[in-house]
């Protein structure tokens, strides 16, 4: 059993309710539909985002247990609250949300239906039943998903809203089991299931990289551009996650037509170079040759995060010294002090300023042909100088220096002499 599943559990255990529960998606496991092997999970959700599987705050939570069958599949039109609860009445809808409260024993009963109110005639029903789907999913959720793909399609807008709410909450705990939906999703026409979508496919990235690998890699190869912009934007997502396949997502990416899949692409360079370095490396070298000025930007950000004692790296600061981009120049001079030094470094420098036509970075190189402590001004030149060591002083030396020169030694001192006034004295 997952960790996130098993944590859910337990969370939405609330006092009394849902007894015994450990069991509960058990076997359900998300496996990647091309190899069948289990998906890699990454951190384990935290309880806020458990928390946002639940129905919206509403008198659900205070119906008593034994009510929530008999009130959710319209046997009682509305159940009595007790006074302790806050009093008033809980209406049919108030029992579908509450559905994943049931305890153990019912939640066969519970999830039929839960099935017969996400196929009712009454939208309001099938509203109902769709914000309580993703929190009764972890109980049992065979059948489930189907439902859920058959209500993106529903020709009510408000159940089609509810519809794709549930798809954001279950996208990242199903993952297999909502590729279908995603991709079908992802590729709709109508601008709010397109956004929806993808912000689901976003979330469900976070926890499994392979399920964000599988899309972005199917998306990246449409005709479609929106769809190849909107899919090299999740990168920045997997862009931590130390996998070939980003890599190799990235990499694609940086050769895309369209300048915006390339720009976002390079924007994951920055964190890549912090964990990946070496892969980083290549990718940049990349992005510095791109014509675009927005992806050759980011590959500055991330030039001067990587390891500049590599022989790549100082290749490419050097080859970025003479490129026809100023920004692109004016980093790469400004990193040369760090891969060069000694003549080599005043030799390069003198050879840039040759071909160099900006004043700012001509003075920047001018400073950096010359050698100061030879060719530099006075000023400079001493401050090479070693400073004067300070003269031994002897002990004497030190007393004759202490003696006051100002009040002679004499007979007419006889009190520093430790000679009596009164002697010679008549």
């Amino acid at each position: 059993m997952f960790p996130i599943m098993e944590r859910t559990v337990s969370q939405l255990n609330n006092v009394d309710t849902m007894r015994g529960t450990t069991h509960v998606a058990r076997e359900y496991i998300a496996r990647n539909p091309r190899t069948g092997r289990p998906l890699a999970r990454g951190s384990v959700k935290d309880d806020a985002d458990i928390r946002l599987l639940l129905p919206p705050e509403g008198v659900w939570r205070v119906v008593p247990e034994r009510e929530i069958i008999e009130l959710s599949d319209g046997t009682k039109d509305t159940v009595e609250l007790p006074r302790t609860a806050g009093g008033g009445f809980a209406r049919r809808g108030d029992g579908i949300l509450a559905l994943h409260r049931v305890s153990e024993g019912q939640t066969d009963e519970a999830h039929s239906i839960l099935l017969e109110c996400l196929d009712d005639d009454d939208p309001r029903i099938r509203t109902h039943a769709l914000s309580s789907l993703p929190s009764f999913s972890l109980r049992k959720h065979e059948g489930l998903i189907q439902c859920l793909s058959d209500r993106l399609l529903d020709d009510d807008e408000f159940v089609r809203g509810e519809a794709m709410v549930a798809l954001k909450k279950m996208a990242p705990i199903f993952p297999s089991g909502c590729e279908a939906i995603l991709r079908r999703e992802l590729r709709d026409i109508r601008k709010g299931h397109r956004e929806n979508a993808f912000d689901a496919l976003k979330m469900a990235s976070e926890s499994w990289t392979e399920t964000g690998c599988l899309h972005i890699d199917e998306l990246i190869r449409e005709e479609e551009v929106d769809l190849r912009r909107r899919a090299s934007k999740i990168l920045r997502v997997l862009a931590p996650k130390s996998s070939a396949e980003v890599w190799d997502l990235i990499g694609w990416c940086l050769e895309d037509q369209d300048h915006e899949v390339r720009r976002n692409a390079a924007r994951t360079l920055n964190s890549l170079a912090g964990s990946e370095p070496r892969i980083a490396a290549i990718l940049v070298e990349v992005a510095m040759s791109d014509d675009d000025s927005g992806v050759r930007k980011s590959a500055i950000r991330a030039l001067k995060r990587l390891d500049m004692q590599s022989p790549r790296v100082a290749k490419m600061i050097l080859d970025g010294a003479r490129d026809r981009d100023y920004n692109l120049r004016k980093a790469c001079i400004g990193l040369l002090t760090i891969v060069l030094s000694g003549n080599e470094l005043r030799e390069t420098a003198a050879e840039l300023l040759k071909q160099e036509t900006r004043p700012d970075l001509r003075k920047k190189l001018s400073s950096l042909s010359i050698d100061i402590e030879m060719e530099g001004s006075e000023d400079e030149k001493n401050r090479f100088l070693a400073a004067l060591d300070v003269p031994a002083v002897s002990e004497e030396e030190a007393l004759d220096a202490n003696t006051d020169p100002g009040r002679p030694m004499g007979e007419h001192h006889k009190q520093e002499l430790g000679r009596p006034e009164s002697e010679g004295s008549p």
